[in-house]
């Protein structure tokens, strides 16, 4: 208990170090010496290793920048049509009450919304999730829905000023930041601009085709799907007028069968029905036709070594009288094909080939994936602007909210 002590004694006194440089600048308002406390103070002091100075010159750059920003003006009546739209808003809690607050943007809102402005939205957004936060929570998650995105660096455009805004005036609030369904060049982006990042080590990039099996499991299918649509076959979506069974056709039959299957719903078989056979028509020993790519594909693309049966002689010779085939010999059959082995990678010819390690990658994939299942039902969830709106508390809440709730308080009396 002794060591505790003097390490909480050592806290609060940096605390105050820091709060007295930075009044001597400047002194401070009522708004911001409310967000002035010591579980502010002591953010900034871990995000610049207990460095008084250094958290105190932060500290007063994220004062001055809030100041420019109005976050004590920002309202819900500000944002009314994005928000009914469900662009930015808190989804709820995790099992450690964190927010997860939910981005979902398309590609033109650039087109007709300056970065000033999201960059408010984006602070309001982070103010009302800040404002539902428990006594001893003091982070939380945010979840980037790219799939309206076409240009991958559109989205990077988009996504690194909100990845640094939060770094610079949110220090220690990050806990997790996840990238869904994003574009398919921006793995490449981000791994180059990933270095220069300061919260890239708490940025995953997830795709919610890796969780159709568990949106099925968890009882999430009533949910509607996320945006990303996926090119996997369903068979319930195709609406069928033929009955299940055999089809034939002048080349090959296939069947299928009353079990259905995602990956082979029909099975091709091994006889020939075509009228007019490739080959010998006769029954051979060996059983019914069988089809080949050899006898499956158009005689017009097939060369004249192809087109003959894989029969005797003698019939080959029926049908190309004027050319003799040589007759095949005993020492020709044993002869051995030797195919060419594939050549191992050299560190010459790639350097990133030779060291590379798929063992490694597959465990950051598997990492990310296990750390974003928890937040899965909440980007599944569907949006409910009324349950959004009864997080907002005054000032942020607005005109709008305060009239929603008290006719939700009156309705709900009756």
């Amino acid at each position: 208990m002794g060591k505790k002590e003097l390490r909480d004694e050592k806290v609060i006194g940096r605390v105050e170090a820091v709060l007295q440089l930075v009044r001597k600048q400047s002194p401070l308002t009522l708004k911001q010496e409310k967000f002035c406390n010591n579980a502010c103070v002591e953010r900034f002091l871990r995000a610049k290793g207990n460095n008084v100075k250094k958290a105190a010159k932060h500290l007063r750059v994220c004062l001055s920048w809030r100041e420019s920003i109005g976050t004590e003006n920002l309202i819900a009546d500000e944002f009314s049509a994005q928000i009914a739209e469900g662009v930015a808003y808190v989804s709820g809690h995790d099992e450690e009450s964190r927010p997860v607050v939910i981005f979902r943007i398309k590609q033109d809102y650039q087109k007709f919304h300056s970065q000033k402005l999201f960059t408010r939205l984006l602070v309001f957004t982070l103010e009302v999730a800040i404002q539902t936060m428990p006594k001893n929570v003091e982070q939380f998650v945010l979840l980037f829905d790219a799939s309206f995105f076409r240009s991958a660096s559109a989205f990077l455009n988009l996504f690194l000023p909100a990845l640094k805004t939060v770094a610079n005036y949110y220090p220690g609030r990050l806990h997790k930041a996840f990238v869904l369904d994003s574009p398919s060049m921006f793995s490449y982006l981000w791994k180059g601009v990933r270095p220069f990042v300061e919260l890239s080590t708490a940025t995953m990039v997830v795709s919610s085709l890796d969780f159709e099996g568990s949106l099925e499991f968890n009882g999430f299918a009533s949910y509607p799907r996320p945006r990303a649509s996926s090119l996997r076959l369903d068979p319930s979506s195709i609406k069928s007028t033929a009955k299940i069974g055999s089809c034939s056709s002048s080349r090959f039959s296939f069947t299928v069968s009353h079990h259905f299957d995602s990956l082979k719903p029909w099975y091709l078989t091994l006889t020939d029905t075509s009228a007019s056979k490739i080959g010998p028509t006769s029954p051979s020993p060996f059983g019914p036709a069988l089809i080949s790519p050899l006898n499956a594909r158009s005689l017009s693309f097939a060369s004249p070594a192809a087109r003959t049966p894989r029969g005797n002689i003698s019939m080959r010779k029926s049908l190309f009288p004027s050319t003799p085939l040589p007759q095949h010999s005993k020492a020709t059959e044993c002869i051995k094909v030797n195919h060419p082995r594939t050549p191992r990678p050299s560190f010459l010819q790639s350097p990133a080939m030779f060291f590379r390690r798929d063992c490694h990658v597959s465990n950051k994939t598997e990492k990310s994936l296990e750390s974003f299942l928890p937040f899965l039902k909440f980007y599944t969830r569907p949006y409910d602007e009324m349950l959004y709106r009864s997080m907002m508390r005054p000032p942020l809440g607005g005109l709008i909210s305060i009239v929603k709730r008290r006719h939700m308080s009156v309705s709900q009396r009756f």
